[in-house]
């Protein structure tokens, strides 16, 4: 449910019906890192580490000079640098890239680094086939069991021109009918949405939910409750009470499938969120225009059914 002025509105519902109703839910998994001790603090970054079913994210607190090596990535992973300011040095292989602040890079799997320029904040978004990283989450206890509701990982085809570094500014205004930011490469889909200053108007919330995937909400700035309740079914075992969890800045909310969710930022100054999806998203690829780098990652071929491949 979207209130008329989010472009959210105009996607298409899912067929009634197309899936078998939901019997068995997972819970939430919330990460705060300002309540947290990092995980690691070595090479000049304090990093911490919280995960989803598919993916890691890694929150650094770099100095100028910190470096951030992968020396044997499975797949390619994300390089976000939400603030204007410090940039990085990005190496994969024999490949150099300067990037600017308030970008966001894709790196190929292999051998790669970030060294920062400046102090900085960093995100890297990793699948969880990084399987060092997985291990070292907050919540690596709650995925010893795979969560209900989601199909197998499978990444998205490769950028159509070969692998290499790609960065793209997150400098880019807000367009009428278009939802936030959005980037894509074969792992993950990422939405910057627009900054809020002050808080959500209560009367144009979003409660929706998603039948197979998760969401990950991760705040930059601000503060947020993060609303979710769950279906019932005939089994009273089932039921899970309603959410309703204050979360500043920076942590993550992973929300799971089928919750119905909406997320209100309450600081009455600058709220950040970034919205997260891995493998990505085919409703908002197929929106024209809303993924902006669509013309670099193809989608993936459709089934003789007319259903994504992935």
């Amino acid at each position: 449910m979207y209130h008329t002025s989010d472009p959210r509105a105009a996607l298409a519902a899912a067929p009634v019906g197309a899936k078998p109703a939901a019997t068995h839910f997972a819970g939430a998994e919330y990460a705060k890192f300002y309540e947290m001790e990092p995980a690691e603090n070595q090479n000049g970054a304090r990093t911490w580490y919280a995960r989803g079913q598919n993916f890691i994210i890694a929150y650094s607190d770099a100095d100028e000079g910190a470096v951030l090596a992968r020396a044997n990535q499975p797949d390619e992973y994300v390089v976000l640098l939400p603030d204007p300011g410090a940039g990085a040095e990005i190496v994969w292989g024999n490949e150099r890239a300067l990037v600017n602040g308030h970008t966001i890079s894709f790196v190929p799997a292999g051998a790669s680094s970030v060294t920062l320029l400046g102090a900085a904040k960093v995100v890297r978004l990793m699948t969880t086939q990084s399987e060092d990283l997985a291990k070292r989450c907050s919540n690596a206890a709650s995925y010893a069991t795979p969560h209900p509701n989601l199909p197998p990982f499978e990444p998205w085809p490769e950028a159509a021109g070969g692998p290499k570094i790609r960065t793209y500014s997150l400098d880019i205004a807000a367009t009428p009918g278009r939802f936030g930011r959005i980037f894509r490469c074969s792992t993950f889909m990422v939405n910057f949405l627009e900054p809020r200053n002050g808080p959500r108007d209560t009367t144009k919330m979003s409660p929706h939910h998603h039948d197979d995937f998760e969401q990950c909400s991760l705040a930059l700035a601000g503060t947020f409750i993060h609303h979710l309740r769950w279906p019932w079914t005939t089994d009273m075992a089932q039921w899970r009470d309603d959410d309703h969890e204050h979360c500043g800045s920076p942590s993550i909310a992973v929300i799971p499938p089928p919750s119905i969710h909406t997320t209100q930022a309450i600081d009455p100054k600058l709220n950040i969120l970034v919205d997260i999806f891995c493998p990505p998203r085919l409703d908002f690829s197929a929106k024209p225009g809303w993924v902006l780098n669509a013309d670099d990652y193809p989608m993936p071929e459709p089934t003789p059914a007319g259903k994504s491949a992935a």
